[in-house]
């Protein structure tokens, strides 16, 4: 039997009670009909010390070592009038109640890993194998357009920085601080003589930025010049020649890329051909021979440094013009800004095509720097040339260009930058790593 529950006054009449009374004295009101104090609560504490809510608490950590978000009591849903669970469209689903009488505080909603859709939690397809991944945010796929799909950076382009190393040459090329894209390329490769002694060929050019396509200019020149170079001395043809003839094959290559369609013209009416300069050195049969046209030069530079550095091309620029004509000294015609507007160049649309081509026969070892003018803007003169060169340049190569071109960036980097350096004598032909 239940215990009498304990009133002041009456339910009925609110007369004030006696301590034991069975009926009220007013009304007669039967006070057994009152109901006992039920042992909980309705919000489920014990008597009237309620006990607080618990809510869940989120791991500290998930599996991606991410710091998981801390759960609120407001996160959590509640229900309408007729006890249907409020939630919010695109959320994530929430686990249902224990008991349909006493609705259940749901588990902390998991946390997704980094490839979850944050609306579905789902995980997204893993990209194809051989997808190329953006390399900021390493989960993006990059786009025909060189962008990320998913955080919109900017990829490096394959030719933002090349090296290139074989036994006796090797070369780099930058995109440099300021430009785009990388404008220049280069070709270096081995071959032999008819007589079994080594040659090695190395070919630089600079795209002219203000025709159309000079990237793709630069890298059809310096492909077609290497190619006839290494098929003309494998013939046994004299290096000057093969050199002379090798300048006329590159400006072939680029004169073929002016070739589109009428269309195309009539879109772009004021676009220039592309274009581009080109200096190349072959080291073959005891001979140094250079071969240019544009403003990429050549230096010699002694490795015991006793002799003179001496620059081996003379540029087609209008400084040089002034120069050559007497109406300017080199630091004058230099120093205007008229200096590197060149005169001549590799292209549909260049002047009369007149490559230069020179012989050399030095007495000792040393080191030819073929490079464009993103290098020798900041070397200019000869001595600060020779002195940008390492002093292990004819036994380290490749070292000695990455300097080169550290140089060069170190200055300003304004320019694309590409150095190819190439010891003499050539040393035994042998296999190369890019």
């Amino acid at each position: 039997m239940s215990q009498m529950p304990q009133l002041s006054a009456c339910p009925s009449c609110e007369e004030p009670l006696e301590s034991g009374d069975l009926f009220c004295g007013a009304c007669g009101y039967d006070l057994s009909a009152v109901p006992a104090r039920p042992a909980t609560s309705p919000n489920g504490a014990a008597g009237t010390a309620a006990r607080p809510s618990e809510w869940p608490v989120a791991p500290e950590v998930d599996s991606s070592d991410t710091p998981a978000p801390t759960h609120l009591p407001t996160d959590l849903p509640g229900t309408d009038s007729a006890g249907t669970e409020l939630t919010e469209p695109d959320e994530y689903p929430l686990p249902a109640p224990a008991a349909p009488a006493t609705p259940a505080v749901p588990a902390a909603t998991p946390v997704p890993d980094a490839t979850a859709d944050p609306r579905t939690a789902a995980p997204q397809a893993a990209p194809p194998a051989g997808t190329a991944l953006c390399v900021a945010c390493r989960s993006g796929r990059v786009d025909p357009d060189g962008y990320c799909e998913n955080c919109g950076h900017a990829q490096p382009r394959e030719r933002d920085h090349m090296e290139q190393e074989l036994d006796a040459v090797a070369a780099v090329s930058d995109r440099g601080l300021r430009h785009h894209r990388n404008e220049d390329a280069f070709a270096i490769s081995a071959a032999a003589l008819p007589d079994g002694s080594p040659a090695v060929v190395a070919i630089v050019c600079d795209g002219v930025s203000s025709a159309t396509r000079p990237d793709e200019a630069s890298l059809a020149a310096s492909r077609a010049a290497d190619e006839s170079l290494r098929a003309a001395l494998e013939r046994g043809t004299h290096p000057q020649q093969a050199m002379h003839d090798a300048i006329l094959a590159a400006a072939d290559a680029v004169n073929a890329l002016a070739d589109e369609p009428p269309a195309a013209r009539e879109h772009s009416p004021h676009q220039n051909a592309p274009a581009c300069t080109l200096v190349g050195a072959v080291v073959a049969g005891g001979l140094l021979v250079i071969g240019w046209v544009g403003d990429s030069r050549a230096y010699w530079v002694p490795d015991d440094r006793t002799g003179p550095a001496v620059r081996l091309t003379e540029d087609d620029s209008w400084a040089a013009q002034m120069v050559a004509a007497g109406l300017m000294n080199e630091a004058e015609a230099y120093a205007d800004e008229r200096a590197h507007a060149i005169t001549g160049w590799l292209g549909a649309d260049a002047y009369e095509l007149e490559p230069h081509t020179a012989s050399f026969k030095p007495d000792r070892a040393g080191v030819v720097v073929v490079c464009t003018d993103g290098l020798w803007n900041y070397a200019e003169a000869v001595e600060e040339m020779a002195r940008a060169v390492p002093a292990d340049a004819a036994a380290r190569p490749l070292h000695s260009a990455q300097v080169l071109v550290g140089h060069a960036l170190d200055g300003g980097g304004h320019d694309n930058v590409t150095v190819a350096v190439v010891p003499f004598p050539c040393a035994p032909q042998g296999a190369g790593s890019a």
